[in-house]
C-alpha cells in the first residue's frame, strides 16, 4: 500500500485552481474535455513498501483524455443535452442543487486520500463493473446524498498527495459509476472504502470525459486485468493483502501515479481511491492501497501485502505505458473483486 503511518496529513486545502472550463460542443453544451496534464504540476512522490507511502517529488507522468472529434454528434450520457435532434422525446427535467452557503461548504469535509467522509453515500452496487466517464471539478464543489438532496462533502479540485514537507498536488478526476440529468453518482477518494456522492455536472465548474480502460484485480485468482475499447491487452499474476490486512472490495479508481527512482521495491507506484481497512496509518500516510511492483517475483500469486496489489514489472510497465498513451488516464476504473 502506499505508506502510511503517524505523520499527520497535508494541512492546507484552499488555494485551489480554476482552469479554464471545455469548450462548448455544437449543440452549445460541454464538450468531453482533455484534461490537463499532469505533468505541470511538478515533481512525484515517494512509494514506500506496503501502502503507498508518498514523501519525495521526483516525477508525474503527463495524463490525458480523449474527446470527441470536432462536429462529432453525440447524446450526452449525463442527460444534460440532446445532439442527435432525432429521438423526439423530450429530455428529462435537471433537479436543481440545494444551495450551498459559504460558512454550509466550509463545514463540510474535503473528500480527499487524508479524510473521512462519514455522511457520504455507500456505492449501491460495489461489484458491477464500472463504466468509463469520469470528471473534474475544475473548482472546489459539493457533492450532495441524492440529486438534490443534502451536501455531504466537497470535492476539491486537487488532490494532496505525500507526507509534510514532501506535499504535491495532482488533478481531482473521479470514476462516474451512474448518471442522472445533470448529475453525476462519482467515487470519492475519502474514507470510509465505498463512499460516493452525487456531483451536479450541469455547470462550467464541472468536467467530464471518458476513459477507454478499466482494472480489474480478481482476487481469487490473483489477477490483475488491464481492458482497453472492450478488448484484454493484459493479464498479469498479482499479489494482495496477506489475512489481517486483505485488499479491499469495490469500485474505486485511478487516483494518481507517481514516480520514485531511488526506491528500492517499486520506482512508480500507481495510488488508487480506496484504503486499508486494516492500516488507518501506514508509514507516514493514510493507508492508501496502490499498484506497484516488488522486488521479490515469489509474492505474485501469493495474498503477503499489506492491502496494496503487487504487480511484476511487465505489468506495470504495461500499464505507464497505456497512460503516456492517454489510454489509461486519472480517474480509470478499477474493480477489485
Amino acid at each position: 500500500m502506499i505508506h502510511d503511518g503517524d505523520r499527520p496529513g497535508p494541512a492546507g486545502q484552499d488555494d485551489e485552481q480554476r482552469p479554464t472550463p471545455g469548450p462548448p460542443s455544437p449543440s452549445g453544451g460541454r464538450r468531453y474535455h482533455r484534461p490537463p496534464t499532469q505533468a505541470r504540476r511538478g515533481p512525484a512522490l515517494l512509494a514506500g513498501a506496503g501502502l503507498v507511502a508518498v514523501a519525495v517529488f521526483i516525477a508525474v507522468f503527463g495524463i490525458v483524455l480523449t474527446r470527441p472529434t470536432a462536429g462529432e454528434q453525440h447524446i450526452d450520457p449525463l442527460g444534460r443535452n440532446d445532439t442527435t435532434g432525432t429521438t423526439g422525446v423530450e429530455a428529462a427535467p435537471v433537479v436543481a442543487p440545494r444551495a450551498v452557503s459559504a460558512e454550509q461548504l466550509a463545514a463540510l469535509p474535503h473528500a480527499t486520500t487524508f479524510t473521512t467522509t462519514p455522511a457520504a453515500p455507500r456505492d449501491p452496487a460495489p461489484e458491477q463493473v464500472p463504466g468509463g466517464l469520469v470528471a473534474h471539478p475544475t473548482s472546489a464543489v459539493p457533492v450532495y446524498a441524492a440529486p438534490g438532496g443534502d451536501p455531504v462533502a466537497v470535492v476539491p479540485a486537487t488532490q494532496l498527495l505525500g507526507i509534510e514537507p514532501d506535499i504535491t498536488r495532482t488533478d481531482t478526476w473521479l470514476s462516474i459509476l451512474d448518471t442522472r440529468p445533470g448529475w453525476a453518482l462519482v467515487a470519492l477518494p475519502s474514507r470510509p472504502n465505498n463512499s460516493v456522492a452525487w456531483m451536479h455536472t450541469d455547470t462550467p465548474d464541472v468536467t467530464v470525459a471518458t476513459s477507454p480502460s478499466v482494472i480489474t484485480v480478481d482476487r481469487a485468482a490473483f489477477e490483475l486485468t488491464l481492458t482497453t475499447s472492450g478488448a484484454v491487452t493484459g493479464r498479469w499474476k498479482a499479489g494482495i493483502g496477506k489475512p489481517g490486512a486483505i485488499t479491499p472490495a469495490g469500485r474505486t479508481f485511478l487516483l494518481a501515479a507517481l514516480r520514485d527512482n531511488a526506491s528500492a521495491f517499486s520506482t512508480v507506484v500507481l495510488p488508487l481511491g480506496t484504503h486499508s481497512d486494516t492500516h488507518q496509518t501506514y508509514g507516514g500516510g493514510p493507508g492508501t492501497v496502490g499498484l506497484h511492483t516488488w522486488p521479490t517475483p515469489e509474492v505474485y500469486g501469493t495474498a503477503s501485502s499489506d492491502g496494496c496489489v503487487r504487480i511484476p514489472p511487465d505489468a506495470l510497465s504495461s500499464l505507464t505505458e497505456a497512460m503516456t498513451r492517454g489510454d489509461l488516464p486519472l480517474g480509470t476504473p478499477v474493480l477489485i473483486k
